[in-house]
């Protein structure tokens, strides 16, 4: 039995997916390149000859730019606020799961940072340190700002887990005897524990590359992307390039880590014979 003719709506937007798959990957995809570019390549195409020189060079001192120590913090800084926003998304929303006073207030202060303007956020907050008289830096005010990114979104991440979550497997729990705490830590936690992973990427994620709410509240030592922004007027040589495909390799890294850690936990939950924690991701 012959299939139909597919309509001409399928092959427009076949293009139209084609057209956004190669705008969204297509500028990252010229930078790793050309970063394989030989000692005499440029910052444009045609390449010249094909080597690892430039990543090799990432490791040599360099005139412009604090790569390693903007690179250390920033890594520093992704951790702590993916460590940050677990911990503080789980417990909030599992208080969320009840209403209670002022839990619309709060719901609505916490999804005002998504709207408000990035600038404006990093430029209040590193407004309020000055006129606090207290040092910027990326442990204190960045840290600040960043988590006004991140716990909205772990929070609507919670969100979403806990409404899904059934509470008869609490019940039973309470029925064995098992005390809040017990019930929390051998039940709730390892059911939701795969979407604690995606809030924790999550975190790293937006964390890592934030720009804008970083400019204003991060003191006089850059993060990467701020100092990859800076150098971008300043480096004439694929090194650039070269340090771009280094910080996506990690960002891959990350994703990769995560998503084993999904498929461990998975595992785990098959083995015990468990599906509450299905479809939670």
């Amino acid at each position: 039995m012959q299939r139909g003719a597919r309509p001409k709506s399928f092959y427009v937007l076949t293009a139209v997916f084609v057209l956004f798959v190669l705008f969204l990957y297509g500028p990252m995809s010229t930078v790793i390149l050309l970063a394989f570019q030989g000692p005499d390549g440029g910052l444009t195409f045609p390449m010249h000859d094909v080597s690892l020189h430039w990543f090799r060079d990432i490791f040599q001192p360099q005139a412009i730019g604090d790569i390693w120590g903007s690179f250390s913090r920033s890594i520093s800084l992704g951790l702590i606020v993916m460590a940050l926003t677990v911990l503080i998304a789980f417990p909030a929303g599992l208080a969320f799961r009840r209403p209670f006073r002022g839990s619309g207030v709060i719901f609505y202060i916490v999804v005002a940072s998504l709207i408000m303007p990035s600038i404006v956020v990093s430029l209040g907050i590193g407004s309020m340190f000055e006129l606090l008289s207290l040092p910027r830096g990326w442990w204190s005010s960045a840290l600040g700002a960043h988590l006004t990114w991140t716990l909205p979104f772990g929070l609507l991440i919670m969100f979403a887990v806990f409404n899904r979550f059934n509470p008869a497997y609490e019940e039973a729990a309470r029925d064995l005897g098992a005390s809040g705490w017990q019930t929390i830590r051998t039940v709730v936690l390892p059911i939701v524990a795969p979407s604690l992973v995606g809030v924790a990427l999550f975190g790293f994620t937006l964390s890592y590359d934030e720009i804008a709410r970083t400019s204003q509240s991060v003191g006089a030592l850059n993060t990467l992307p701020l100092e990859l922004q800076a150098m971008q007027t300043n480096v004439t040589t694929p090194v650039i390039y070269a340090l771009g495909a280094y910080t996506t390799g990690l960002s891959l890294l990350v994703i990769a880590i995560s998503l084993t850690l999904l498929t461990l936990l998975r595992l785990r939950q098959s083995r015990h014979g468990s599906d509450a924690g299905k479809g939670m991701v």
